[in-house]
This record gives C-alpha cells, sequence and structure tokens, in this order.
C-alpha cells in the first residue's frame, strides 16, 4: 500500500494531477471533532515527516502520522484504518 507521504508527492509532481483537487483530513485536537481539513493549495511544502499548512498567514506543520483520509476531486483515494 501506498503512504499518504508517497501519495501527496505523486499528486504534487505528476503533471497528470492537479494538486488544488486534493482534501487532506487529518487528526487536529481541539478541533470540531478533532479533526480538520485542508486543501492542496493550502499545503506549502511536503517534508521528509510532516507537511506544512498555510493557516492565517503562518506555516502550521502536521506529522504524516496524523493523516486520516486523502481525497481527490471528492474520491476517498487513501484512508487510515
Amino acid at each position: 500500500m501506498r503512504t499518504s507521504q508517497a501519495l501527496l508527492l505523486r499528486y504534487r509532481h505528476d503533471p497528470a494531477f492537479e494538486f488544488s483537487r486534493v482534501l487532506v483530513t487529518y487528526v487536529d485536537r481541539g478541533a470540531p471533532g478533532d479533526l480538520s481539513s485542508v486543501g492542496g493549495g493550502e499545503i506549502v511544502r511536503l517534508g521528509p515527516g510532516f507537511f506544512d499548512v498555510l493557516r492565517e498567514e503562518r506555516a502550521v506543520t502536521v506529522p504524516y502520522h496524523r493523516i486520516r483520509k486523502i481525497s481527490y476531486d471528492g474520491v476517498v483515494v487513501w484512508e487510515k484504518e
């Protein structure tokens, strides 16, 4: 099975995909239901163990292990069991 990081890297760099169509849902303690979602257009960096999200004009670091679901064009393409 492909990792969430590998999948995001493919969507970011493969010209067959538009990264802005990606939606990542991740654990965000304190958010409603302890989950937040972010579109590909808000992801500013894909690092080795984390990704950075632009929130209110500052970067927020989210570890890949917090990702629960990745969707592309509204279709779930990866989900943590």
